[in-house]
C-alpha cells in the first residue's frame, strides 16, 4: 500500500524532556490507524509533527511525500486536535464555508452537517453551541476538504456516550469513503471500535505495532470468570497470574480448568474469553515500566 505518512527515527525534545524517542512509523493508505498511550506517551507530540506544526529534534517526518511544514503538502490532510478554538460569532453554516474555501475539492456545507449531526446548527451561532456540538463540528471540519488522511486527536473528548457512539459510526463511514484516519484516544473502548491497526506507545517509544487481534493476542492470557466461596484458594492455582475480584487471569486457561476441577474447590457462573483491549495495553505498557525499573536498578 501507498505510504501517505511517516517518521524515520524521529525524536523531539523540549529542552531536557524526551517526548518522542527515536520512533519509526508508517501510515499507509486506507488504514484506520488507533495510536494508543497513558498521558506522556508522546501520542500528540507525533501527531503535531505530522501537522507540520513542531518540527522534529532529528530524524524525518513526511507527509504525502513532502515536508509537512510545507503548506503546499497539506492540502490533503484533515485534522482535528485535541483542543480547538473555534469562533464563537460566527453560525455553524459560515464557519464549515469559510474552513471549505481553502480547498479546490470540498465537500458540500449541508451534506457534511448532515453526517455529522450538525445540521440542526448550521444557523446558530458556534458560541450557541455545548462542549459536545462544538466537537463534532472541529471533527466535522477535518474531512470538509476531501481529504486523502485525517488526523483525530482525542476526537470523542467531552461526548456523551450515544454520542461517541454515533461520531464512531460516522468515522467508519468516512473510512468507507476512502479517509486514511488515524485516532489517538484515552478510551480504550473507542480504539477496539474503530482501528483495524493499533500502535502502542510508553515514555516517546513504540511498544507494540500490529493488528487489532495481534496486539490482543501479546498478553498471551484468558480471563477466567466465576464465582466460590474459596477465591484465595482458587488464585493459588498454578497458573493464575493474578486475580481482580471474580476473575483471574491464566496463561492456559484449559489447564487451570482442569486444576479447578481437581482441587476439588466449589465455584459456578464460570466464564472464559480472551484479553480486551484495555488489559492488553496494560499489560504492555506495565512491561514496558518493569523493565526500565529493572535498568534504573542495574545501573
Amino acid at each position: 500500500m501507498t505510504t501517505l505518512a511517516s517518521l524515520d527515527n524521529v525524536t523531539r525534545s523540549f529542552g531536557a524532556v524526551t517526548a518522542v524517542d527515536d520512533v519509526t512509523l508508517d501510515i499507509r493508505e486506507g488504514e484506520m490507524l488507533g495510536l494508543l498511550g497513558p498521558n506522556g506517551a508522546g501520542k500528540t507530540t507525533v501527531i503535531s509533527m505530522l501537522q507540520g506544526r513542531r518540527r522534529p529534534t532529528s530524524g524525518t517526518v513526511q507527509i504525502f511525500g513532502g515536508n509537512p511544514v510545507d503548506a503546499a503538502n497539506r492540502r490533503l490532510l484533515g485534522s482535528t486536535p485535541q483542543e480547538t478554538a473555534l469562533p464563537d460569532s460566527l453560525k455553524v453554516g459560515e464557519v464549515i464555508d469559510f474552513v471549505g474555501a481553502h480547498f479546490a475539492d470540498r465537500r458540500a456545507t449541508a451534506e457534511l452537517a448532515d453526517e455529522f449531526g450538525v445540521a440542526q446548527f448550521l444557523k446558530r451561532q458556534v458560541g450557541a453551541l455545548s462542549g459536545g456540538q462544538k466537537r463534532r463540528l472541529s471533527v466535522a471540519l477535518a474531512f470538509v476538504g476531501n481529504p486523502r488522511l485525517v488526523l483525530l486527536d482525542e476526537p470523542t473528548t467531552g461526548l456523551d456516550v450515544d454520542a461517541r457512539h454515533s461520531l464512531w459510526a460516522t468515522l467508519r463511514a468516512q473510512h468507507e469513503r476512502g479517509a486514511t484516519i488515524v485516532v489517538t484516544s484515552h478510551y480504550l473502548e473507542e480504539i477496539e471500535a474503530l482501528a483495524e491497526r493499533v500502535v502502542v506507545m510508553a515514555r516517546g517509544r513504540i511498544i507494540a505495532d500490529d493488528t487489532l487481534p495481534g496486539i490482543l493476542g501479546r498478553v498471551g492470557q484468558r480471563l477466567v470468570r466465576l464465582e466460590t466461596h474459596e477465591p484465595d484458594r482458587v488464585a493459588a492455582l498454578e497458573g493464575v497470574s493474578r486475580r481482580e475480584g471474580e476473575a483471574y487471569f491464566v496463561s492456559d486457561s484449559d489447564a487451570f480448568l482442569v486444576a479447578l476441577v481437581r482441587s476439588g474447590i466449589p465455584f459456578h457462573d464460570l466464564t472464559v474469553r480472551g484479553a480486551t483491549l484495555e488489559e492488553a495495553f496494560l499489560s504492555l505498557t506495565d512491561a514496558v515500566a518493569l523493565d526500565n525499573a529493572t535498568l534504573e536498578g542495574a545501573r
